[in-house]
C-alpha cells in the first residue's frame, strides 16, 4: 500500500544518526523487500538541509512525482535518505507550502523555529543556543560581543582538531593535512561578521541602492551562526555517506546483486552520496550514475591535483570511477549560497581580501568554489552540456559530466538564491537519462 504522504511506490526510508548508524529495521526492511518488489532500478535521494522529517518527506515527494510518466516501463523503486541536518527557516524553498519554508522576521533575530532545529540538531548545547539567541536579540555594539558570539558558535558546532573526523569535514588535502578548514571559525569573529554583513547587503541590493549606509555586523553574525551550522552539517555528511550509506548500497548489492542503484544528492546531500562512494565495499558496481544537485561541497573534491597546489588533490579523487556510469553535476549561477556565502565561508586564513570591492565568486570562487556553483573542476576529461543538451543527447556512459541548469534553478530570494529550487521536471529527466533508465 502506498505511503499517502509519497507521490511514487514502492518507496523506502533509510534513516541514519549522526554517525551513520542506520535505523536497522528500516534498513532490514529495504533489503528484504526490494527483490520481492520487482525492482530493477532504485534511485536513492539524500536532502541537504532540512529542518524535519517532514521536509525531506516533502521534497522527495514532490522530486519523484513525475519518475513514473517519465519511465513508465522501468520497474522503479525509491528510497529517501533522512539523516540529522537543519535548515534555517528564512530560506525559501520555491513551491513548497509556507509551513515548510516559512518567512521569519527580518535578521539578525533567531525565530522560534530556527531555535527549535538548532535544539533538535546540537542536542545538549540548550545554554549555548540560548546565549546566542541573547545576544542576536540584543546586538550588543562592541566587538568584544561579537567574538564572544564566535566562540559560542565554535562551542556549538565543536570545531574538531586534525584527525579522522577533520576528514570528514575536507574535501582537500595536501600531504596528508585537510585544506578547508574555513576561517570562519577560526580567525576573528568580529571582521568574519562584518565580512558577511557586507557579502549580504550585496546579494540584498546588488545595484547599490542601499547608498553608504553601513551594514549591521549583526546580519553578518547571523549568518556566522549559519554557516557554521553548515560546517557541521558538511562534517556529519561525509561521515553519513562513507559510515552509513555506503555500507547500505554495499550490502544492498549482496542481497539483490541485479538491482541498479542511482544515487541522487541535493546540497550536502551531494556530498553524502559522494562519500557514499568511499564507503562501497571493494568490488561493489550496483552503482550505476550518481546525480549532484546543487553540491555544496568543493568543486575539486574529485580532482587529483589542485591548480593552485600541486601536492594537494580532492579527496574524493579517483572515486568516481566507483561508479558503473556517470557522475552528473548539475549547477546554476543563480545559486548565491554558493556562489558567495560558500566561498567566503570556506577561504583558507591568510586571503585577507575584503568582500566590498569585488565580486566574490569570481574572485574566491576559483579556489574555494562549489559544485552546485560551476561544476567538477582540474577532473580529466570532464564533459559540459547545457541542460537542454544534456536532455537531448546521451550522456557519457563514464566519467564526470557538468550540466548547466541555470535554465531551470533560478528562483529563490536572499541570502541563498536558487539553492533550493531543484524540483524540476528536467532534473528528474536527467536523474533517468544519467541512469539509462527507460
Amino acid at each position: 500500500m502506498a505511503d499517502p504522504a509519497m507521490s511514487v511506490t514502492p518507496y523506502w526510508e533509510l534513516t541514519f544518526d549522526a554517525d551513520g548508524d542506520p535505523d536497522s529495521g528500516r534498513r532490514d526492511r529495504l533489503l528484504a523487500e526490494v527483490v520481492d518488489r520487482g525492482v530493477g532500478d532504485l534511485v536513492v535521494f539524500a536532502h541537504g538541509w532540512n529542518s524535519d522529517r517532514s521536509g525531506a518527506t516533502r521534497l522527495y515527494s514532490h522530486f519523484f512525482a513525475p519518475f513514473p510518466e517519465l519511465a513508465p516501463a522501468a520497474r522503479l523503486g525509491y528510497v529517501g535518505v533522512v539523516w540529522p541536518s537543519m535548515r534555517f527557516s528564512d530560506e525559501p524553498i520555491p513551491d513548497f507550502p509556507r509551513a515548510v519554508a516559512a518567512e521569519m522576521p527580518p535578521r539578525p533575530v533567531l525565530d522560534k523555529d530556527t531555535r527549535h532545529a538548532l535544539l533538535e540538531t546540537f542536542p545538549g548545547r540548550a545554554t549555548v543556543i540560548d546565549q546566542l539567541a541573547r545576544l542576536l536579540d540584543q546586538q550588543p555594539r562592541e566587538d568584544a560581543e561579537l567574538e564572544e558570539f564566535g566562540r559560542l558558535v565554535r562551542m556549538l558546532v565543536e570545531v574538531v582538531p586534525p584527525g579522522p573526523q577533520a576528514l570528514f569535514a575536507a574535501d582537500t588535502l595536501a600531504e596528508g593535512v585537510p585544506q578547508d578548514e574555513p576561517e570562519i571559525l577560526t580567525g576573528s569573529a568580529a571582521a568574519v561578521c562584518e565580512e558577511f554583513a557586507q557579502a549580504l547587503s550585496r546579494l540584498e541590493s546588488p545595484d547599490g541602492a542601499q547608498g553608504f549606509s553601513l551594514p549591521n555586523p549583526w546580519d553578518g553574525a547571523h549568518e556566522l551562526l549559519r554557516q557554521g551550522t553548515y560546517y557541521a552539517m558538511k562534517r556529519r555528511a561525509g561521515t553519513v555517506g562513507e559510515r552509513g550509506l555506503g555500507r547500505v548500497v554495499g550490502q544492498l548489492a549482496e542481497a539483490a546483486p541485479g538491482v541498479r542503484v542511482h544515487l541522487v544528492g541535493h546540497s550536502f546531500g551531494g556530498r553524502l552520496v559522494s562519500f557514499a562512494l568511499r564507503g562501497l565495499p571493494e568490488g561493489v558496481r550496483t552503482v550505476k550514475s550518481v546525480t549532484l544537485l546543487q553540491g555544496a561541497f568543493s568543486h575539486y573534491a574529485f580532482a587529483s591535483r589542485l591548480p593552485h597546489d600541486a601536492r594537494a588533490g580532492g579527496l574524493l579523487q579517483g572515486q568516481q570511477n566507483r561508479i558503473d556510469g556517470p557522475l552528473v553535476c548539475c549547477h546554476s549561477r543563480h545559486d548565491s549560497a554558493l556562489g558567495t556565502l560558500y566561498p567566503l565561508a570556506s577561504r583558507m586564513a591568510g586571503d585577507a581580501q575584503g568582500v566590498a570591492a569585488f565580486d566574490i565568486g569570481r574572485v574566491l570562487g576559483g579556489k574555494w568554489g562549489a559544485m552546485g556553483y560551476d561544476g567538477v573542476q582540474a577532473v580529466q576529461g570532464t564533459k559540459a552540456l547545457s541542460l537542454a543538451d544534456a536532455l537531448a543527447v546521451e550522456l557519457p556512459a563514464k566519467g564526470c559530466v557538468n550540466v548547466d541548469a541555470a535554465a531551470v534553478v533560478r528562483r529563490g530570494g536572499p541570502p541563498a538564491g536558487a539553492h533550493s529550487d531543484i524540483c524540476h521536471r528536467e532534473l528528474a529527466r536527467l536523474v533517468l537519462a544519467a541512469g539509462r533508465i527507460h
